[in-house]
């Protein structure tokens, strides 16, 4: 096709008088405005039902946690410690190889909590002490055998990065509540997680979508001072004629999601340039606050830094942020289990109950969801003498708030922590039921890429756990 034959959509917009070229203007505004829905997440839309959660904060453990350590008690595996695993609980596919080895007990001392007595160990007493706020789920399942995919199905989906995270799909389906706050919103502590950006990227949905890294520390957004000799009308200008020039350069580039990012990544820095400073500035928190989060402590602080800016950030509007405790991997104990948890579990015990008061006493917990768990769990069988290694088969997550029915255990594992035996819920079942909480139904939640309709949960999600709830 020649140059003087190709006519682009805003030519025969101009064009567009009467009859059938009135009625192509009508079609393409149409259909303008609705992709103008759907590129634009400032766009608050309506949810497919009633929400029961305005917000997720996502306590994302990387590394994964020993569930038989921490929430899921087998007396029998202690029972059985030192010994060849009974041929009767299969022979499981193991990262590292170590299906043979003999069955490791826990020596965490356990407790019932609350009224309604549910089982956590000593490695975790803050939290214990808001058991009647949880539902433990003691039956997840993952399909990823290493942290790549574990940690990649956990945020996506999928094993196989790509896929937009859940964050960008709940931006997609319900848009912003703050303008001048990025929607979701990802938070390290350490070091880069496994797959990095891809955690919190937007897929085959736009650009726009994605989330935004907050980085660790007292400063998590960058450059959010004007310059010497700068004012913010002088910065308003600037960045309407950017805006201008790039608006300009889009014509017949309409497909270009990513130039409709970088178009909003501008407004949004422009927003948090007045915004951001008092979102992060916990100066304005009272001390109680403060040492409730643990800042006053070293092997707290970072977490609890974290901890409390979420919680500001949803105050403020934001639908999605997750924190990563352990990012890099943290948790993962595949020797020394002891030294490791034990780091682990106090950099985020007293952080993660504060949060869960703190939203309790503000009248926040009700319509914020608050979600705790890694990649998949721990194998009870030993790695090395004193470690474990990675188990997808079982292990445990919570939930609390957001319409949550608290003080309730789900599922189970088999008798030694290895296999999920009574109500099985898989992480595409865990995102629907997420989605859900957030009004939002997994498989009408649909974006068309390449021909067909794709949804967050993939071929699955449809053993939603309705438990949680009801």
């Amino acid at each position: 096709m020649t140059d003087r034959l190709r006519m682009s959509r805003r030519a025969l917009l101009r064009g567009a008088g009467s009859g059938l070229g009135a009625m192509a203007m009508a079609a393409m505004l149409a259909e303008d405005a609705q992709a103008a829905k759907v590129h634009d997440p400032t766009v608050p839309r309506k949810p497919h039902h009633a929400p029961k959660a305005k917000a997720v904060i996502f306590l994302f453990m990387e590394g994964a946690p020993s569930h038989i350590d921490l929430f899921d008690p087998k007396p029998k595996l202690n029972e059985l410690h030192g010994q060849p695993m009974p041929a009767s609980f299969g022979r499981p596919i193991t990262a590292m190889g170590t299906a043979g080895n003999t069955l490791m007990g826990s020596p965490r001392k356990w407790k019932q909590h609350g009224n309604s007595g549910i089982w956590i160990s000593e490695l975790y007493p803050h939290v214990a002490r808001h058991a009647d706020k949880l539902a433990v789920v003691r039956s997840c399942i993952s399909n990823g055998l290493n942290h790549a995919g574990g940690v990649s199905q956990m945020n996506t989906g999928d094993i196989l990065s790509g896929r937009p995270s859940l964050g960008a799909w709940v931006t997609y389906g319900l848009g912003t509540a703050n303008r001048n706050l990025p929607t979701f919103v990802s938070m390290i502590d350490e070091r880069e997680p496994f797959g990095n950006a891809k955690n919190w990227g937007s897929g085959f949905l736009p650009a726009v979508y994605q989330g935004t890294l907050f980085r660790q520390g007292p400063n998590p957004i960058l450059n959010t001072k004007l310059g010497d000799g700068q004012t913010d009308e002088r910065q308003r200008g600037r960045l309407a004629y950017l805006d201008q020039l790039n608006r300009g350069y889009m014509v017949g580039r309409e497909d270009d999601t990513s130039l409709e990012a970088r178009i909003r990544s501008f407004e949004l820095a422009y927003a948090l340039q007045s915004s951001g400073p008092e979102v992060v500035d916990l100066s304005q928190e009272t001390e109680e606050t403060k040492e409730l989060y643990g800042l006053n402590k070293p092997e707290t602080a970072v977490f609890g830094r974290n901890c409390l800016l979420g919680r500001r950030l949803v105050e403020r509007g934001v639908r999605f942020v997750e924190l990563y405790c352990g990012s890099g991997s943290g948790w993962d104990a595949h020797t020394n289990l002891e030294g490791n948890h034990g780091k682990w579990c106090k950099a985020s015990d007293q952080p993660v109950a504060a949060l869960l008061e703190d939203l309790d006493r503000r009248g926040m917990l009700n319509d914020t969801l608050v979600i705790w768990g890694g990649e998949f769990g721990r194998t009870p069988f030993n790695e090395k003498g004193d470690g474990r290694d990675h188990n997808p088969w079982g292990f445990t997550m919570f939930f609390a708030g957001g319409g949550v029915k608290g003080g309730q255990t789900i599922g189970s594992t088999d008798e030694i922590g290895l296999r999920a035996v009574e109500r099985p819920a898989h992480v595409h079942d865990l995102h629907s039921s997420i989605l859900w909480l957030l009004g939002l139904d997994h498989l009408q939640l649909t974006y068309l890429h390449n021909g067909r309709a794709e949804r967050p949960t993939m071929l699955g999600g449809e053993s939603m756990l309705k438990e949680l709830w009801t």
